[in-house]
């Protein structure tokens, strides 16, 4: 195995792919954001159903593009990564455009593909305080969403395997992420390293990624199946352990060494969605929002399915104990797999081309659409509390 740095190394990205990416010319499935690292930008990739191509566009606002009802009121946000996003499909297949023709009112898509709870959550404070703020906040948690909130440059961990397409899929760029002080025990936000799209170029230094990452933990527990575990820093890792409340590295045998270190990182990114959690719900408390949480992960499905613990246990009895509104998908597929007479993937493929296919996303809104309707006050229009078997609906008829 490679060590540690020269995976790192390895990284760094070529200055054609970074021209691309920041060529206003150039159909780029991401732009730049001093921020956030990058937001949804206009690009027509071929990773839809049967080997077409998705339309996926942004509006000036930086959501998605809406069809439904958008010149309407909007009330509902949604913040997550590319499951909100609803990569691989095009912009009228997404799960929001299929409730918002239903419920007959928009619901604005902030999501991006590779953001973490943390990188949601900021683009949701952002968003928030703006004329496209809504009374109703969603945040969406998929499957590895709690690490990439605590990585600092996800291109480095995903580098080896993700296809920039000469720039134009080009993302996972330094962004704001959150760390945990091995001093205080407490999580401390960090600015991105790079602000500007002229430092931008500073990631084709291989000496620069480097410097910039070789201390990053939650880089190192998620690249132990790739580096020579000897090059990780393992003596920060066990006081990372010791702070969480964890056992530290057991080094006995490999198969326990990787046991441990998936605990680890999972009580990592588990205490760290459960600090955002609560900041997110604090502030929308504080501003007359209300919020609710989505949960999915196929990892998830399909240890129910099968009859297996769920890993993110932990993050359930958060939510219950907190009582804080969520939507768990995870339990909808486990279910809805009985209805089948299928193996397990044969039943994911019906749904997932990686991301939910149209069929999938079509899943998703009519499973949620109930908790969601019985969420809003007042209730959409087409859930009008009447006894009437029609309602004026003038505002609704074309001009």
């Amino acid at each position: 195995m490679i060590s540690f740095e020269q995976y790192i190394r390895e990284s760094a990205i070529t200055q054609t792919d970074i021209d691309t990416f920041l060529d206003p010319n150039q159909p780029t499935w991401a732009q730049f954001d001093s921020e956030l690292g990058y937001t949804l930008g206009n690009d027509m990739p071929k990773d839809g159903i049967d080997g077409s191509y998705t339309i996926s566009t942004v509006q000036a606002n930086g959501r998605r593009s809406a069809y439904a009802y958008s010149v309407r009121p909007c009330r509902i946000n949604t913040y997550g990564n590319s499951f909100t996003q609803c990569h691989q499909v095009s912009d009228r297949e997404t799960w929001q455009e299929y409730l918002a023709a239903h419920l007959g009112e928009p619901i604005q898509n902030f999501g991006v593909g590779g953001y973490g709870v943390y990188q949601a959550y900021r683009r949701m404070l952002r968003t928030e305080v703006t004329d496209n703020g809504a009374e109703y906040i969603i945040l969406y948690i998929w499957g590895d969403d709690h690490y990439r909130s605590l990585l600092r440059c996800r291109h480095i961990l995903i580098h080896r395997w993700w296809d920039h397409a000469g720039g134009r899929m080009f993302h996972g760029n330094f962004w704001a992420n959150l760390e945990i002080d091995l001093n205080t025990g407490n999580f401390v936000k960090k600015k991105s390293l790079i602000s500007t799209p002229e430092d931008l170029y500073q990631m084709t230094d291989s000496n620069f990624m480097l410097e910039a990452t070789k201390d990053d933990l939650m880089l190192q527990l998620s690249l132990f199946d790739y580096v020579d575990f000897d090059t990780l820093d393992s003596k920060k890792l066990n006081i990372l352990a010791e702070v969480l409340g964890v056992s530290t590295i057991d080094r006995s045998n490999r198969e326990r060494l990787k046991a441990s270190i998936g605990r680890l990182r999972d009580a990592y990114g588990f205490s760290a969605t459960k600090y955002i959690v609560k900041e997110a719900l604090d502030y929308c408390q504080n501003h007359q929002k209300k919020m609710m949480v989505i949960t999915l992960c196929p990892r998830v499905a399909r240890q129910l399915i099968e009859g297996h613990e769920r890993y993110d246990q932990e993050i359930v009895d958060f939510f219950i104990g907190e009582n804080i509104q969520h939507f768990d998908m995870n339990l909808v597929h486990a279910e809805d797999y009985r209805s089948f007479r299928l193996s397990v993937d044969d039943y994911f493929s019906r749904y997932f081309i990686g991301h939910y296919n149209p069929t999938g996303n079509h899943l998703f809104a009519y499973s949620f659409k109930d908790h969601l309707v019985n969420w809003l006050n007042p209730k959409p229009i087409t859930y009008h509390n009447s006894q009437e078997e029609t309602i004026d609906f003038t505002e609704y008829l074309p001009n």
